[in-house]
């Protein structure tokens, strides 16, 4: 009867580093980002232009897409516009631009947060686990919650009107969500900054205020007069109970 070597005992699984897409037309930024956010223990892919960024999303998955706004090929708004069409990734958008409209462009074509560049890699990294969270985070509530005809799966992170799914990005749930908990109460928006973007002294009110936006054309049956989220002014904004 021959003696057999007992098999070793499979290692524990490692918990598989978050996936960054870091799109990115300078070398030298994109070099720089990708061994910071390396060093600070994310998994990193680079592109240099939006058709190879796009390329890369559709072959392999990713948890984050840092994405500049001027690229070679097709522009960052445009690959943002792309990405939404299919997924609700987080995508954080890098511009050198520091017009207000610039950024709101960036916020309506789909993306969850901006960085001004030049940035120090702290902040970037600092943005870049903010936004994580959001997109890993799942509910352990398990029911329903209802606004107006919304009904909310807090569970399945899904929102359907009159019985029809409504598509919404993550921050946008996670917006509406935050609202309807606190329905008839309000928020400001430094407040809702800390609770949905996960951070309050980097955030940005744009960021509250063109997501709202963003939620209420899709929500709303008349997003010009919102029925269901209302803005108080010099105060924040509430969900009516």
């Amino acid at each position: 009867m021959d003696a057999r070597t007992p098999a070793a005992p499979d290692p524990p699984s490692a918990v598989p580093a978050s996936r960054i897409l870091v799109v990115e037309d300078d070398a030298s930024i994109r070099e720089v980002t990708a061994i910071g956010l390396t060093s600070a223990g994310f998994g990193v892919v680079t592109a240099p232009d939006g058709v190879e960024a796009l390329e890369r999303f559709r072959a392999e998955p990713f948890d984050l897409v840092l994405l500049d706004v001027m690229l070679p090929r097709l522009d960052g708004y445009e690959v943002c516009r792309q990405i939404r069409r299919s997924s609700t990734v987080p995508i954080v958008m890098l511009t050198a631009r520091s017009e207000a409209i610039d950024v709101v462009v960036g916020l309506e074509a789909g993306a969850d947060d901006y960085v001004r560049k030049p940035f120090e890699l702290p902040e970037l990294i600092a943005r870049v686990r903010a936004a994580l969270p959001r997109a890993r985070a799942g509910s352990a509530d398990g029911w329903q919650l209802r606004l107006g005809p919304l009904v909310i799966d807090v569970a399945g992170r899904t929102v359907a009107r009159d019985g029809t799914d409504v598509p919404l990005t993550r921050t946008e749930f996670d917006l509406l969500l935050e609202l309807t908990r606190h329905a008839g109460q309000v928020l400001s928006r430094d407040v809702l900054l800390d609770r949905v973007w996960g951070y309050d002294y980097l955030g940005d009110s744009r960021l509250v205020d063109v997501a709202i936006q963003r939620l209420r054309a899709k929500i709303e049956v008349d997003a010009a007069n919102p029925a269901l989220i209302q803005t108080v002014r010099g105060a924040g904004y509430k969900a009516v109970r």
